[in-house]
């Protein structure tokens, strides 16, 4: 229990020194993870909702290769991107190896189809007479596209967390692809992974309480949220 007791004492220390270092790789973090959750959204969502909402030919097909596409390890996706951006690979003349933008590039595989798939069957649980009144009483395609993802809202900030969750907590892909460069593309996990190697387990386990605590805020707003509809919906 000892370890665990300094290992939060030196968390707080760290947050608390403002630690240029820390503080930078905290940044990284959000910068990543942000910017390929947004992407996972701009991409899986849309897809999500077509699986949920329509059915047309190949669905069935569609829909299980997404779900196996949110299982993929992140070391494969990370593996893939890594080809594709090496000096070797079809993108390599970008030179985006090693930097943040091969991390978000990965990471938004890993989000999209969580979105993805968590969409689709958030918008499939809404049930389709509602969309036949709607539909009865004039609506357009796109007011009744509305009225389902309003239905379905909290499924899809659950899927919009998840995707999250899922690349804020990645460490094979962003290891892969960015390298774990101090200053520059250094994240938490990675930089946990760092210490470990080290033998600094203190920090390393205090890195991992200030992810876990990252992660709390993200699921304690979802919760609040969930619970505040459900709320308005009961008053």
């Amino acid at each position: 229990m000892q370890v665990f007791a300094e290992a939060v004492v030196t968390a707080v220390t760290l947050l608390f020194q403002g630690s240029t270092e820390l503080w930078n790789v905290i940044a990284v973090t959000f910068e990543v993870a942000i910017v390929s959750t947004a992407a996972g959204v701009v991409l899986g969502a849309p897809m999500g909702f077509v699986m949920g909402a329509t059915r047309f030919r190949g669905r069935r097909l569609l829909v299980a290769l997404m779900n196996t596409a949110m299982a993929v390890p992140p070391v494969v996706i990370g593996l893939v991107v890594m080809m594709f951006l090496s000096r070797q690979g079809p993108l390599g003349f970008l030179g985006l190896l090693y930097t943040k933008d091969a991390m978000s590039i990965a990471q938004t595989l890993i989000s999209a189809p969580i979105i993805a798939g968590l969409t689709a069957a958030a918008v499939a649980s809404v049930p389709y007479k509602l969309r036949l009144q709607a539909r009865s009483l004039g609506a357009s395609r796109v007011q009744e596209a509305l009225l389902a993802l309003r239905e379905a809202r909290l499924g899809v900030l659950a899927a919009v967390a998840s995707g999250f969750g899922a690349v804020v907590r990645g460490v094979g892909a962003v290891m892969m692809v960015g390298g774990n460069i101090e200053g520059q593309t250094r994240v938490l996990t990675t930089a946990i992974v760092q210490e470990s190697r080290k033998g600094d387990f203190g920090l390393a386990l205090a890195l991992g309480l200030i992810l876990m605590t990252i992660t709390f805020a993200m699921n304690g707003f979802l919760t609040w949220y969930q619970h505040s509809n459900e709320r308005f919906e009961r008053s």
